[in-house]
Formats: C-alpha cells, sequence, structure tokens
C-alpha cells in the first residue's frame, strides 16, 4: 500500500530545495542543491537565479525516491513574506512548477511564503518548540535580518515585522566580508571555520541600535578597512563579524523584551547556523536576569530548505482533513 506523502518546493535566491512529508511529519525523501556563485562574486542576479533553478527542478525531482508514495498535497513558497506586495521572481519558478505537478495529480496546491517557511523549519527541525501560540522570531539571512511577532494561525503565521536592520542583512554583511577574505559565496560555513582558528588579536566594531532597528554598513566599512589595512588576523576579523551580528541581535531582543513583548525567541536562517553566534546569545539572554528562551533551528535546516514548505502544507492538509 502507498504512503500518502506532501511534497514541499522552494526556490530560493540561494537554494532549490524538494521535500517530501509523510502524514506523519517524517522526511522520506528530500534533494536540495545550492546554486552557483562564481568566485570572488557576491551573489547572483535574478535572472541568473530563475536560469539556474529551471534547471534544477528537474534533475532534482529525478533523484528523489517516490516508488511507494502517493502525492497527497503539494505546497509551494510563493513570495519571499506574507504580505501583499511581496514578490521576487525566483519563487515564480518553483510556483509553476508545483502548480503542473499539483494538476497533473489532482492534489490541492497549498501557497505559503519563504519567511513561513523558515519559521516552520525552526519550529518542526527541533524536539522542542516554543510552548506558547504567540512568541517572538529573528528571520537572519542574506536577504532578510527582522525581528517577528509570530501567532500560529491554521494557514501559517501571522507575523508582524517589530524591527531589523535598516542597511544591510546580517547574512550579507558575513558574505561580503568572508568574500573579501578570499572565501567562497555563501561565506557562512567558511567564516565560522576561520573564526575558530585560534588568534590573539580579538577586537570589535560598535554597533548602531536605535529602539528594535540596527545598522550593520558602518561595522561593514570598518571590518573591510581592516581587511585591506591587514591590521588583524583574517581569524579575528571573521570573529569580529560573527560577535558584531551577535551583539546587534542581543540588544534588539533585549529591548524587545523590555517593551513587554514574549521571552520565547525562534531564531531562523542560514545565519543562525553560526556555533558562535548560538553559544553567545544563549549565554547572555538566556541568563536568570533577562529571562529568555531561545529556540534555534536545527542547522540542516537552518538555511533556505522545502522542508519547512512541506510542513505548513501538512498542517494545513490536517485542519481541512481533520
Amino acid at each position: 500500500m502507498s504512503k500518502s506523502v506532501i511534497l514541499g518546493v522552494d526556490t530560493s535566491n540561494y537554494r532549490t530545495s524538494l521535500c517530501l512529508l509523510d502524514l506523519d511529519g517524517e522526511v522520506v525523501a528530500e534533494q536540495k542543491r545550492l546554486l552557483t556563485v562564481k568566485q570572488g562574486e557576491r551573489g547572483l542576479q535574478q535572472s541568473e537565479a530563475v536560469f539556474q533553478h529551471t534547471q534544477r527542478l528537474p534533475g532534482l525531482a529525478e533523484q528523489m525516491e517516490w516508488d511507494g508514495y502517493k502525492l497527497t498535497a503539494v505546497a509551494v513558497s510563493v513570495k519571499p513574506r506574507p504580505v501583499a506586495d511581496s514578490y521576487m521572481p525566483v519563487f515564480k519558478v518553483g510556483e509553476s512548477w508545483a502548480r503542473g505537478i499539483a494538476a497533473f495529480a489532482r492534489v490541492p496546491l497549498i501557497e505559503t511564503s519563504h519567511q513561513e517557511m523558515h519559521i516552520a523549519a525552526g519550529e518542526y527541525s527541533v524536539s522542542e518548540r516554543p510552548e506558547n501560540d504567540v512568541f517572538l522570531a529573528f528571520h537572519l539571512s542574506g536577504g532578510t535580518s527582522e525581528l517577528l511577532a509570530c501567532e500560529r494561525t491554521e494557514e501559517g503565521y501571522r507575523i508582524e515585522k517589530l524591527g531589523g536592520t535598516l542597511d544591510l542583512h546580517a547574512g550579507q554583511l558575513v558574505d561580503r566580508v568572508g568574500v573579501a577574505l578570499g572565501l567562497p559565496f555563501p561565506a557562512g560555513p567558511y567564516l565560522e571555520q576561520l573564526a575558530n582558528k585560534p588568534h590573539n588579536d580579538e577586537f570589535q566594531v560598535p554597533t548602531t541600535m536605535k529602539g528594535y532597528d540596527f545598522h550593520l554598513s558602518g561595522a561593514e566599512t570598518q571590518l573591510l578597512r581592516h581587511i585591506e589595512q591587514q591590521r588583524f588576523s583574517k581569524a579575528a576579523i571573521a570573529r569580529a563579524t560573527e560577535r558584531c551580528v551577535a551583539r546587534s541581535l542581543e540588544k534588539t531582543i533585549r529591548y524587545a523584551v523590555e517593551q513587554g513583548h514574549p521571552k520565547e525567541v525562534l531564531i531562523v536562517g542560514g545565519v543562525a547556523a553560526n556555533r558562535y553566534i548560538k553559544d553567545r546569545l544563549q549565554e547572555r539572554l538566556e541568563h536568570r536576569a533577562v529571562g529568555c528562551r531561545l529556540y534555534f533551528a536545527e542547522p540542516e535546516y537552518s538555511g533556505d530548505n522545502a522542508f519547512g514548505v512541506a510542513y505548513i502544507g501538512l498542517n494545513r492538509w490536517r485542519k481541512t482533513n481533520a
């Protein structure tokens, strides 16, 4: 007898992803692949990303294990955020592909957003998630650095942006400094490895805060200047980059809690996989003087993925078929 599954599809600016979940929420098959960025480049034009997704989706589908499964629904991220004017061409590739599969298989098509995907991936990739339906989330990636007030709903999440970066995103800072240091793009994992190398010249760059918002462009200018002047080792610069991001997040979350927002905080997106940032935030914010409870997506699902998309599809399918 065939096992019923939900197919999740995500075509972001960094990765093409497919995921099959059974109706118990277990991953039965998945394929994902980073988009190719030339050495020294700091990202992709939308047209190039669209082209790569169009090329890669059929190949990833051919690599998936389909035998023994019956498709019950198809879920897909169709835009960056769950707001009316949110749009990015890359998501149209996944949407059109998913819409065709759903029509051919005569199953429901469930639409969600990339941001909701990250929140769901964070919640459902770990053994313990926020206890309350209302919680804070920090979405950190190459294209987003936002502090969000979240509420679980039958459709996915009700999200209110509280604040975040006013210029450079956390992932952009990591990538730009990493590329300047000679690291591949996306630079996150490589910068983390570099920062863990022994070095004696610890330093930090200042962070600029205002309420729920912060700036990172000034820190970028200083870090790039240090690279050019070779005042500090590459490992020290990598660590200073991590520390800058961690301090900005810490101050923003502290301010939100002081304003009466929940102390349960889910941290998602590619930057959330960084161990130094995670450890520092836990040490500083879970201290009894602050009293926060932090939840981090599993590293495998911190970056762009279709697991979160499939899980939103599963939850919505459960509600409809309860």
